[in-house]
């Protein structure tokens, strides 16, 4: 199959590129004329080069690529977002939400091609109700003023893909090389300075995804049928409270302080407050059945292993646990 990635730079693109050239994939990554030489290396041994917010110079790409499938992982999110200025740093992703996806569908359907892929997130649904979420659950309503452009852009790219009768994977917390919780991240950082405290209760559950297993469930998704939103998620939610002082300690770190939810929003405004306090599980049952999709890393236990000085003996160990069962 022929495999067009847009943001084939990323996070998720550097693990994916490489997985589906090793199952057979013929992949042609897309690069901004703007890319750094390492960028284009990264984007594998076949790039389309061009502006994803230029519909011309896209659909040019795409028609000359002639792919059987398009992988859509544009985002520009920078190393550190702070709170009080989420939605000025978001902006720019946001707009690949919406222009960028419009136009990559437009491309991709003028090229004959028949399976669209999308990311998205799991972690914005409404905080309001018992569980973990599922893919019927809505997303957040009322979010926090930061956090509604995200929102809106989430759901045009989704309402996007499904009028396209494509699948949109949606994500959760994104660790891995690359990320803000790599060994290098900014968020790494600020935990090893104490920099990131415990929240009123902690309460915000997380559903955190390593950035193979979601390269993993999207080559998964390539051959199948499925369309709409899939939650692509690990296999164990957990609060705050819990997987903040252990990744601390994984860290070497001294503990998370604590913090007043009244406090904290005077610092970090109503939206960092909420990622703190609000943030709702999600559940991969449904991806897991539909894909036939099992994650490399089942909790963010073994994933953040890596961090840790024996942090490769430890991952390599559980791997293998999990692949035994």
């Amino acid at each position: 199959m022929r495999v067009f990635v847009a943001g084939a730079t990323g996070v998720i693109g550097r693990q994916l590129v490489p997985i589906l050239n090793s199952v057979g994939h013929d992949v042609i990554g897309l690069v901004r004329p703007s890319a750094s030489a390492d960028e284009v290396e990264r984007a594998g041994s076949q790039v389309a080069i061009a502006d994803a917010l230029e519909p011309a110079a896209l659909c040019r790409a795409v028609k000359h690529a002639s792919p059987d499938a398009v992988v859509n992982l544009l985002t520009a999110i920078p190393d550190e977002i702070r709170p009080r200025r989420f939605a000025r740093d978001i902006a720019m992703t946001n707009r690949l939400r919406t222009e960028a996806t419009r136009n990559l569908l437009e491309a991709g359907a003028a090229a004959g091609c028949g399976r669209f892929i999308a990311e998205g997130l799991a972690y914005a649904y409404d905080p309001q109700g018992q569980g973990l979420a599922n893919e019927d659950t809505p997303l957040w309503n009322d979010a926090p003023k930061q956090f509604a452009p995200a929102i809106e852009a989430l759901i045009k790219l989704e309402t996007l893909t499904r009028e396209a009768n494509g699948l949109v994977l949606r994500l959760g917390h994104l660790y891995g090389p690359g990320s803000s919780y790599a060994a290098n991240g900014s968020f790494t950082r600020d935990v090893r300075a104490r920099k990131v405290p415990l929240v009123g209760a902690a309460t915000s559950v997380f559903s955190f995804i390593h950035a193979h297993d979601a390269a993993s469930a999207i080559v998964a998704a390539l051959d199948k049928a499925t369309t709409g939103v899939l939650n692509v998620v690990d296999d164990e939610p957990t609060a705050i409270k819990l997987w903040l002082p252990a990744l601390a300690k994984i860290l070497g770190a001294r503990p998370p302080k604590h913090a007043p939810t009244a406090v904290a929003r005077m610092v970090v405004g109503g939206w960092g407050t909420a990622f703190m306090t609000r943030l709702r599980g999600a559940d991969n049952a449904r991806a897991r059945l539909a894909l036939d999709w099992r994650p490399q890393y089942p909790s963010w236990r073994e994933g953040f292993a890596d961090l840790s000085p024996a942090g490769a003996t430890t991952t390599a160990a559980a791997v293998a646990r999990n692949n035994s069962t």
